[in-house]
Order: structure tokens, then sequence, then C-alpha cells
């Protein structure tokens, strides 16, 4: 729909409304990557005994963020050209703590049969020249709604806690000067970029150590279960289960 320059308050009123629709379909979107993402995560914990997801921060454009790049952009003021040419209206950011938990995030999203992706940029593997790493993923997720379905893009954000925190450190600093950081700054925001991933990789040796302990220790105890039960009688074993459920019972 194109926005004519001389317009009625009755046309202004609809506009405003076709708006704040065009809005809702990415809003709703972000509501059903939550949802995913809170249920991925939860299973995780339950089969694996860990949560791979630490946070999920969402946000939207503002209209003046969005107007000012599809004036950049020389995009045409129409809602359908906005939304099959700007992809970061909707924006999630996960924050993980290891490095392959990015990865592992990943994967779970794009097994998702309902959402598309379009586009998949590694900053991990290939940092930006400035330092900056992280996952980034286009994906393309259907909204459903009383009268129509709807599919809008939304880009994903995956990235460890030491890589959000540097993000955030040189977003402020950006901001602080203008864009125009001093050279001497942009070096040793470099250098903490590598101290980070330095921090990430110890971090993630760290993990994996204590992850193969940790099984070791769990198949020690589940042999030790194993010989238990071959030595306890078929009305034993029911005696024990019937108590144990009794006890669940007296907790809830």
């Amino acid at each position: 729909m194109n926005f004519p320059i001389d317009i009625s308050q009755e046309r202004i009123k609809e506009l405003k409304v076709d708006f704040t629709r065009f809005r809702m379909a990415y809003k709703f979107a972000l509501d059903e990557m939550t949802t995913k993402l809170n249920i991925l995560n939860e299973e995780f914990s339950y089969i694996h005994d860990y949560n791979p997801i630490e946070h999920i921060s969402t946000r939207m454009k503002s209209p003046d963020s969005l107007i000012k790049k599809v004036l950049k952009k020389n995009i045409p003021l129409s809602f359908d050209h906005i939304k099959d040419n700007i992809r970061d209206i909707a924006g999630i950011r996960i924050t993980c703590s290891f490095r392959s938990d990015i990865y592992q995030i990943s994967e779970m999203i794009q097994s998702q049969r309902d959402i598309e992706v379009i586009d998949i940029k590694d900053y991990i593997t290939n940092p930006k020249p400035n330092g900056y790493r992280s996952l980034h993923l286009i994906l393309k997720i259907p909204v459903f709604m009383s009268d129509r379905e709807e599919s809008v893009f939304v880009e994903v954000q995956i990235r460890t806690i030491a890589m959000d925190f540097w993000a955030s450190l040189e977003h402020k600093i950006y901001y602080k000067y203008n864009q125009e950081v001093p050279e001497e700054l942009l070096i040793e925001l470099k250098e903490a970029a590598k101290t980070a991933s330095d921090l990430d990789k110890k971090m993630e040796d760290l993990h994996k150590k204590v992850a193969v302990i940790k099984q070791e220790k769990d198949d020690l105890i589940g042999d030790e279960m194993v010989n238990m039960i071959k030595q306890v009688s078929f009305p034993q074993m029911s005696n024990m289960l019937n108590g144990l459920l009794t006890e669940d019972k007296n907790k809830l």
C-alpha cells in the first residue's frame, strides 16, 4: 500500500490501522519464536540435564529507524516492498555459555518444519574486521491470524556471553563517539575481541572436561543400580516403586 502525500484524516486513520497490523505480524512472529526456544531449551534440560540458552531478548525496529532504513536503501514506500526488502524489522538475540551451544541451538531452530531458513552468516568462523563474532540467521516465520496467514522475516543472533559483552561495549563506544571512534580505541577493541574469543575457548575446554567427569560418574552409578536391581526380587522391586510413587504424590 502506497503512502500518498495529500491524504484525508480518514485515510490517515486507515494507514494507522494498516501500520499497526503490519507491525503485529512481526510481534507475533517474535512471540512464536520465543515460545519455540523456551520449549526447546526446557526439553534439552530434561533430556541432558543442561540448559544451552542463558538468555533470550527480542526487539522491534522503531518506526523512525524503519523509515530511515527504507529511505537509505531507496525502497518504495509500501508495506509489501518493506516486508520483502527489510529483513531485520524483528530480531531475537540468544545468549549462551559456550560456542558449541551456538551451533546446537542453530541446528534445533533449523530442524523446525514450519521455519524457512533464508540466510546464515557465521561471524564466529569468519569474524568481522573489527572483531565482531556471532551467528546470524534470517528466518521466515508463518504467522496465523484470524483473517489471514503471513510469513515474515525474523533475524536471529546467537552468541556467547563473552561475545555479547564485547558487542555491547563496542556499541556503547560507537554511540559515545558518534561513530567517530579514535584509532587507538579501535585497536584495543579488536584486541579485546581476541581476548574474549580465547576465554570462550578456555571455558569450552573446561566444560568438556566437566562433562567427561560427570559421564564417568553417571556410568558408575548406572552400573551400581544394575547390580542392585539384579539382587532384588520382583515383589521387592514393586514395593520400592510403589513407595517412590507415594512419596511423589505426598510432595504434590
